[in-house]
């Protein structure tokens, strides 16, 4: 019986141990990814503010016209690579997130 209950007990020490680490692992894949937005969005305002400052000392509506395709363009090539970034940092999140589950569950077979 007393060995029963020190199986149960190293059990629900392991499980917690391992909801603290999937926790732990969450918290530090969030605050990544916080951060990278966080960048991002400082980068595209930053853009944004130059780029406004430019278009107010614009000589001609050509010269205007050239530098608001050129920030759409940056824009659009920013966003897309930012996408795919996040897009990475979140399914390397899941997929480390689950590594300790994967592994409970084998040593539960």
């Amino acid at each position: 019986m007393i060995n029963n209950l020190q199986d149960i007990q190293k059990i629900s020490q392991t499980n917690v141990d391992t909801a603290l680490k999937i926790f732990g692992d969450w918290n530090k894949g969030w605050q990544a990814i916080a951060a990278e937005m966080t960048d991002y969005s400082k980068r595209a305002f930053e853009d944004g503010t130059a780029t406004f400052e430019k278009l107010v000392s614009a000589k001609s509506v050509e010269q205007a016209v050239e530098i608001q395709t050129s920030l759409a363009k940056r824009a659009y090539d920013d966003y897309m690579h930012q996408l795919s970034k996040i897009g990475g940092m979140y399914s390397s999140l899941a997929k480390d997130a689950y590594k300790p589950v994967e592994k409970a569950f084998q040593n539960v077979r």
